[in-house]
């Protein structure tokens, strides 16, 4: 039984990579620049369905706009999961853009990628993009030191926060890392719809509907009803 589960867990690994090296391929092969439509079709098609993002459409399509309109040449992302945000921001973003991702190794909700994964998601770089993989917890120190290390005095042009969705995780996140953001940069936090389900573990949407207020920002969310999910992004250029 060991030995077929290992045999069934190899199997389902190499299926799974050469899916996705698939649809690098694809995006590495495109005549084309990719645009917030073009990318959106990429990623919500059956040649994606292992990186396709865990958002709606609608939703995440906005936020790829502001992508694709800014350019971003420093990209940071909390919470990778299975990169499909990742892979969007590849597809986006300036040419010759640094990309990094911070991950738990194992993440309460949704993240943990493993160790086969990595030379995926290093490949998402198109041009001469460079992506940066920190697997640790984003509140510890290290972690920051690591990042601080990798941007080299460079700053952050756009973060996505995805990762601890407690309120003071992911208060933590944003205070801390927005300490790294360029002048002219935008955040955006996913699951800003409150948690409905009966014993609530996603409390995003309490820090968003705190802070928001003190930035311009927008919405994004497909029906308000809905239970979590919905994006928010805000904008960091003073007035």
């Amino acid at each position: 039984m060991i030995v077929g589960g290992r045999i069934y867990g190899w199997i389902t690994k190499s299926i799974i990579a050469r899916s996705i090296k698939n649809v690098v391929d694809i995006a590495h092969g495109s005549n084309t620049a990719f645009t917030a439509q073009s990318a959106m079709d990429l990623l919500y098609s059956p040649a994606a369905m292992y990186i396709r993002p865990w958002q709606h459409k609608v939703e995440i399509l906005e936020v790829a706009k502001l992508i694709e309109a800014r350019k971003p040449k420093v990209v940071l992302e909390i919470g990778t999961a299975s990169g499909g945000t990742l892979f969007l921001s590849a597809l986006l973003a300036d040419p010759d853009a640094l990309i990094i991702s911070i991950d738990l190794q194992y993440g309460m909700y949704g993240g943990g990628y493993p160790d086969w994964k990595i030379p995926l998601y290093k490949s998402f770089g198109l041009h001469d993009q460079k992506i940066e993989l920190i697997r640790g917890d984003s509140h510890s120190a290290e972690v920051l030191g690591q990042l601080e290390q990798v941007l080299n005095g460079r700053r952050v042009d756009y973060l996505f926060i995805d990762g601890d969705h407690t309120y003071e995780g992911v208060k933590q996140d944003f205070e801390r890392y927005s300490q790294l953001l360029s002048d002219d940069s935008f955040v955006a936090f996913h699951d800003i719809v409150s948690d409905k389900s009966e014993m609530p573990d996603h409390f995003v949407s309490a820090y968003w509907d705190d802070i928001k207020c003190g930035y311009r920002y927008k919405e994004f969310i497909q029906d308000p009803s809905q239970n979590k999910l919905g994006l928010g992004v805000l904008f960091m250029k003073k007035a």
